[in-house]
């Protein structure tokens, strides 16, 4: 294993490709070893083997790279997710709206601050929860009364608002609140993350009983949900899920 990383980082070394024997020697590999790892490398896609036997970096590799891209993206923001979490003994959420739909991306909770019950699909809530209210706030007039023609309003709790009209031309402030609109006993806060791939939210749930408390909280939410769009804005990409 550590020989073929030897190889491929010798082939990375030369963009214009090069040689089993130049790798050989390189390496300090023997040729018949080098020539049957460069031989495996390049059937599992990692290498490319030229026409004039050359060998380049492969399509898996770029892909590997991808991946650790994403992966750090996500590490970076899960990481801001967690010192909030801390700082107000409430679990967090990412999410966004994507294709017409609400979208949980991340969650950061522990036992001490568990998530929502999510015993109703948030796709069909997002009226009744922070997240959903201030994802649609992105959204145009005619977007948001699409959405909720798609997902009509329910009553889930006795505090859930279900009127279309103030839903759809509603205002909001720049911290929105569900106060036990979708789960009794729960409240949330949610902020808009600016990203260039249609709305984003950061999130936090906690008992309602707090919700007094969260003039305190909304600060340092909106200060999280900066660092994540400096970040997003940094990366130019949304992080991948799963």
């Amino acid at each position: 294993m550590q020989r073929a990383f030897r190889l491929m980082e010798a082939v990375g070394e030369h963009p214009g490709g090069t040689t089993a024997k130049n790798l050989a020697r390189r390496t300090g590999i023997a040729l018949p070893t080098a020539y049957h790892l460069l031989r495996t490398l390049v059937h599992e896609g990692y290498l490319r083997k030229l026409d004039d036997g050359a060998f380049i970096i492969g399509a898996q590799v770029a892909g590997l790279h991808f991946a650790a891209q994403g992966q750090g993206l996500r590490s970076r923001i899960r990481a801001v997710m967690a010192t909030l979490r801390e700082d107000l003994n409430a679990a967090s959420y990412l999410a966004r709206y994507r294709e017409g739909e609400v979208e949980v991306a991340e969650i950061v909770d522990s036992p001490r601050t568990p998530r929502v019950d999510t015993w109703a699909d948030f796709r069909q809530a997002a009226h009744a929860t922070a997240i959903g209210k201030c994802l649609l706030s992105g959204l145009s007039r005619s977007e948001r009364a699409d959405h909720l023609t798609r997902y009509p309003p329910a009553d889930l709790t006795p505090r859930t608002i279900t009127r279309i009209h103030d839903l759809v031309n509603g205002s909001l402030p720049p911290v929105v609140t569900d106060s036990e609109e979708y789960s009794l006993g729960t409240a949330c806060l949610a902020a808009p993350v600016i990203a260039t791939d249609g709305p984003v939210t950061l999130a936090i749930s906690f008992p309602a009983r707090k919700l007094a408390a969260t003039k305190a909280y909304a600060m340092p939410l909106r200060s999280a949900a900066g660092e994540i769009s400096r970040t997003l804005a940094l990366a130019g990409v949304f992080p991948t899920t799963g």
